[in-house]
């Protein structure tokens, strides 16, 4: 009798097991029948931002990406500082830098307008962040789907969970690692940096007192931004095709043209350089790897099942 309790207790204990891991699995054909539209509703939403704007997919992009890393991807970032409530979009690495918050809301408005109550922000941002990936000619993945959205946000988590520009290798490494990504990951992830733009407060740093940075480049760069002002002048992380999904990121990195000390970081004489010589002379090696990071870094601690919640509006809890 004793050995019939114990082994019922064990499938009950092994059944809620099975039943948290599934809740805690994504699927691409989540909302397959609650918003058949889904897909190209936010395709459609994010091929006309990018229109109005090409830097608005890199910011799309950055944005997940910010998201993910504090706390997993549940569309933390997106919450509004409010009298009651600070979030994380007054972080450091994202105070007055994160946009594409309004493209998110107007994505999530259309598809409310397609399933109300269905789809969760956190899932368009992953969607989001794809297609413009996509559409600016890098490669594609299936997103999963079956997220839900926060309930809080933490300005302290995003502080010491979002990468700096100023890391170096080592502390690169173990960022990632505690997000359960791997070297691999590190350096494919961060050919993000092909597309999209950087202040002069970020590189600023690494072109006065870095020595691994060519002199010519450094030479420009510092006539843009001097020791002292110009903080929010913009230049390219790729400086050459900086709308366009490409691997010359990472034949900058190999010239010492990395805009960011973080970037060069992962080429510089270290464990990472064969990876950075690899994507730089491979676009197709590059944009496996990048997609299959990508997949990791959209699944790292999702809100699934019962937990959080589905937001009517992006950037406040119902």
């Amino acid at each position: 009798m004793a050995r019939y309790y114990f082994l019922l207790l064990f499938l009950l204990v092994a059944a809620t097991v099975s039943k948290a891991d599934a809740e805690k699995k994504l699927s691409t054909d989540f909302y397959c029948s609650s918003c058949p539209n889904l897909l190209p509703t936010v395709k459609k939403g994010i091929i006309k931002a990018i229109n109005n704007e090409a830097r608005i997919g890199a910011s799309i992009l950055r944005l997940h990406f910010h998201d993910c890393f504090v706390n997993g991807c549940d569309a933390s970032i997106l919450l509004e500082d409010t009298k009651n409530f600070i979030g994380e979009q007054t972080a450091a690495a994202n105070n007055k830098s994160a946009r594409g918050f309004n493209v998110i809301n107007d994505i999530k408005a259309n598809v409310e307008k397609e399933c109300p109550r269905v789809v969760s922000c956190a899932d368009i941002l992953a969607l989001a962040a794809r297609d413009s990936v996509v559409y600016l000619g890098g490669p594609s993945w299936e997103v999963g789907l079956g997220r839900r959205d926060s309930t809080t946000a933490s300005r302290s988590a995003a502080n010491n969970s979002i990468p700096p520009p100023f890391f170096s290798l080592s502390a690169l490494k173990q960022n990632f690692a505690n997000q359960g990504l791997s070297v691999t990951d590190l350096v494919a992830l961060s050919g993000a940096h092909t597309i999209g733009l950087a202040k002069c407060t970020n590189f600023r740093a690494h072109i006065y007192n870095d020595s691994n940075v060519d002199p010519s480049y450094r030479k420009f760069l510092q006539s843009k931004c001097p020791r002292i002002g110009n903080d929010n002048v913009l230049e390219p992380l790729d400086h050459q095709t900086p709308t366009h999904f490409d691997n010359l990121y990472f034949k900058n990195l190999l010239s010492k043209k990395a805009l960011l000390h973080s970037d060069q970081e992962l080429f510089k004489g270290g464990s990472t350089d064969n990876l950075v010589k690899k994507y730089a002379s491979d676009a197709a090696a590059f944009f496996e790897d990048f997609a299959k990071g990508m997949v990791k870094m959209s699944s790292i601690k999702p809100l699934t099942g019962s937990m959080g919640q589905i937001r009517m509006y992006c950037g406040k809890v119902n």
